[in-house]
């Protein structure tokens, strides 16, 4: 087979979560598969913006760059490249794709968040997210028509799928997440130290990994935050990304927090490398999200060792299974309380780490690999 795999942003300096999936995905299929060649679509980023994937071509896995805005990357040179390269099936990868495309066209929905809200007037969205969402929204029905298999992440998100879009199982596949191996409990002492120096990390902090995403929950986060801190004389520090100052003041100011201020600490950007040695340092991770469609962070968290709070709805009950403590993500007491809870019960700390462990090993990105390549196979039979 000829296999395309838009992987459009997996360049870029600051990379998200869909672009680590397409990343892993490439990596292990380059482990598993020498027979098929493959061409990997990407976008090719100004000096000052291009970043290291940690992947390179192979015998069987070509690079193909060219570089434009991302409507016209996507809908108007994707295609034109696609067909140049004769491709039995292209795999688009992060939610859209090109709606005039003619070949067989494999499809990864994350998830529809953007099709099940007003894309241009839903508050707590920035005007590029908003219009992000208004473009994916658009093009949504056409791509369900042309697409031969729409691959989501979980059995939730496919419920979704099945409920508002009418798809059915003969055209839905569920393709796990995984976990990098980079995310374990045996990490270098020296590179943790490096890493506690480079965001001057405090002694004993817990790690909110998210952003101002309306569904990162965010507010309600750093609320509990506030409430946990009133109830203890010396509050072990909230350590969070890349947030404005001003932002999490305004926050804090909701619920006459100010104060505590001084114990949230802000490291900006961090590097998806430097991410296993910040979990694994950290008392515990804070993943309360109110809609995941899968939520690799949870693994992530328990592969390093570190025991994690998350939500207990949407897909998150899902992964985390029994090794996490879930919570109620739109009620500020049930997160603070379940700080409070795992920071204080030395019993139930050890059996979280002990059970997510375990849970982060039954999710492999081989897997997710092998899903694919049988996905390929059957979207051009």
């Amino acid at each position: 087979m000829r296999i395309g795999i838009e992987a459009q942003r997996i360049f870029r300096k600051k990379k998200h979560g869909m672009d680590i999936v397409v990343i892993e995905l490439i990596r292990h299929l380059q482990q598993i598969d020498k027979e098929n060649e493959y061409f990997i679509f990407v976008n090719e980023y100004d000096e000052d913006d291009y970043g290291d994937a940690g992947i390179e071509e192979t015998k069987n896995f070509k690079f193909v760059r060219f570089k434009h805005y991302y409507p016209v990357w996507e809908q108007v040179l994707l295609p034109k490249h696609a067909k140049e390269y004769n491709l039995d099936v292209l795999h688009c990868t992060s939610n859209t794709a090109p709606i005039r495309y003619d070949g067989t066209l494999v499809l990864t929905l994350h998830d529809i968040i953007f099709y099940q809200m007003n894309p241009l007037f839903k508050k707590g969205y920035t005007l590029y997210q908003r219009f992000g969402n208004f473009y994916r929204k658009f093009i949504l029905k056409r791509l369900m028509k042309i697409s031969a298999k729409v691959v989501t992440v979980s059995e939730f998100e496919k419920g979704n799928l099945e409920r508002v879009l009418g798809l059915t199982d003969e055209k839905l596949v569920v393709a796990y997440n995984g976990v990098g191996e980079k995310f374990n409990n045996n990490l270098s002492e020296d590179k943790t130290k490096e890493v506690r120096a480079k965001y001057e990390l405090p002694e004993k902090f817990m790690f909110f990994l998210g952003n101002t995403d309306p569904k990162k929950n965010t507010p309600n986060t750093i609320k509990a935050y506030v409430e946990y801190c009133k109830t203890v004389v010396n509050p072990v520090f909230l350590a969070v990304g890349d947030y404005d100052i001003d932002y999490l003041k305004d926050i804090l100011d909701e619920v006459d927090g100010e104060q505590y201020l001084k114990n949230i600490h802000v490291m900006g950007y961090i590097q998806h490398d430097d991410l296993p040695y910040v979990m694994s340092e950290a008392e515990l991770l804070l993943y309360p999200s109110m809609r995941e469609s899968f939520g690799i962070p949870i693994l992530e968290g328990m592969a390093c060792g570190t025991p994690v709070i998350t939500s207990n709805i949407t897909s998150m009950p899902e992964v985390a299974g029994d090794a996490a403590l879930l919570v109620n993500p739109k009620s500020i007491d049930d997160i603070s309380k379940g700080i409070s809870k795992l920071l204080d019960d030395d019993a139930l700390n050890a059996d979280l780490i002990s059970k997510g462990l375990k849970r982060a090993k039954e999710f492999s990105w081989n897997n997710t690999a092998k899903t694919m390549l049988e996905t390929y196979k059957q979207a051009i039979l």
